[in-house]
């Protein structure tokens, strides 16, 4: 069941809430659906990354090893 609630936007946010409203529906009437619409995505891509950060682990590599991978790409890199 939606929720009515007052949320305090900063002008620039807010211009940007009825730009995206106005492209996705061609109205600034649609800022509540579009503002929803954006957290899912956010809330959904940081549990995402939590996910990911969080995991299991397929691969280590101690910092020496990384060192070294990171100087032989960088000199792969640097000779094209």
């Amino acid at each position: 069941m939606p929720r009515r609630t007052t949320v305090i936007l900063e002008d620039d946010v807010y211009e940007k809430l009825v730009e995206e409203s106005v492209k996705r529906y061609g109205t600034a009437r649609a800022i509540s659906r579009v503002l929803n619409e954006l957290l899912r995505e956010a809330f959904r891509a940081r549990k995402e990354l939590l996910e990911l950060i969080y995991s299991e682990k397929l691969v280590y590599i101690d910092e020496e090893e990384f060192e070294e991978t990171r100087r032989e790409l960088s000199e792969r890199l640097a000779t094209r």
